[in-house]
């Protein structure tokens, strides 16, 4: 069974997860903490196979080359955001105390779309909305979803950056996240881990599958 390990970075605190299984791990949204995630993955003595990105924005973004480049992985991400991560305007780091330019993504996320990396398999999902190329990560064998800055607990992502699309967030939420089994632990792109039923119950944007 895959474990999940939740590390808490930058002045904005974003949440980076290394998603691990024996030796193996996946690190998804590397923020910039790079010494703390770093720490983390040496505590845990896991080789990372790859690193996934929900979504490309500056916070989210922030260790990507070090990591990389520390063990040699390839970085996957949508397609929508393929040129964001060299370009600071585009990842919103140029709004930020330092602009980020990194190389572009090895793979692009094709979606809906079932990926195997190592020992890992996992369900890749279009959840557009806070960002064009967000998506959301499937773990049915950890039966859990990463869902980046589309849903968080009690909230959704915001909408009103360079690039949103408010129109799309809901219904993308709706179809690909909330419709999972209500036991499902969503761990979102900032604030704490939640579940599936206790957004449809309680969730202010949604009520019955529909928008308040």
């Amino acid at each position: 069974m895959i474990q999940v390990k939740q590390i808490e970075t930058g002045s904005i605190q974003e949440n980076c997860y290394i998603v691990y299984k024996k030796n193996e791990a996946l690190i998804i949204d590397p923020g910039n903490n790079k010494e703390k995630i770093l720490s983390e993955i040496e505590v845990l003595d896991v080789m990372p196979k790859a690193i996934l990105l929900t979504h490309t924005h500056y916070d989210h973004i922030g260790a990507l080359e070090v990591l990389r480049q520390s063990y040699n992985v390839p970085v996957y991400v949508g397609k929508q955001e393929k040129n964001w991560l060299s370009n600071p305007q585009l990842n919103l780091s140029s709004y930020s105390d330092h602009e980020i330019i990194a190389k572009p993504a090895e793979f692009i996320f094709e979606v809906p779309s079932t990926i195997k990396i190592g020992l890992f398999s996992f369900k890749v999902v279009h959840t557009p909305g806070h960002s064009p190329g967000s998506v959301s990560f499937i773990f049915e064998e950890g039966e859990c979803v990463f869902s980046g800055d589309a849903l968080f607990k009690g909230s959704i992502g915001r909408t009103d950056l360079p690039g949103s699309e408010p129109e799309k967030l809901i219904p993308a939420v709706e179809e690909n996240i909330l419709s999972l089994p209500d036991h499902y632990i969503v761990y979102p792109g900032h604030l704490a881990s939640t579940t599936i039923l206790h957004e449809k119950q309680s969730n202010p944007f949604f009520k019955n599958g529909k928008v308040r």
